[in-house]
């Protein structure tokens, strides 16, 4: 499931909304609706979005906030390391050959990290 995905299904469940109900409101099949909150098909299109956030007249702050949630919810990740640093392509393998096995208090430590907006640099090892 993708936080987009996420976010839909809990909005529906607040709401007492089925998936069927919604879909049709959207004039999109509930299967389609599925895999977009299970993460089976990529991500939305920005019109979906809008159709989305009017389906729940959400509006400011928290459109903004589905939107971003939409844009940065790929299922299926590519991460190209072709011009980047071996350290760099080896990040990006253990983590695709990793994910699976990381608890959800790493992920959130990862997410936190890479979220920073500050640049940390290693601190030097005294020798």
């Amino acid at each position: 499931m993708t936080p987009f995905g996420r976010e839909i299904r809990k909005m529906r469940s607040e709401r007492g909304v089925t998936l069927s109900d919604m879909a049709k409101a959207l004039q999109v099949s509930p299967a389609y609706l599925s895999a977009l909150e299970l993460g089976k098909r990529g991500k939305p299109s920005k019109p979906m979005v809008y159709q989305i956030c009017s389906y729940f007249n959400i509006i400011w702050d928290d459109a903004e906030k589905i939107q971003k949630l939409a844009a940065i919810s790929r299922p299926r990740v590519v991460v190209d390391t072709g011009d980047l640093t071996p350290d760099a392509t080896l990040l990006a393998n253990l983590l695709a050959d990793r994910i699976h096995t990381l608890s959800e208090d790493k992920i959130i430590f990862l997410i936190e990290c890479l979220s920073s907006k500050k640049e940390h640099k290693p601190e030097e090892s005294p020798h």
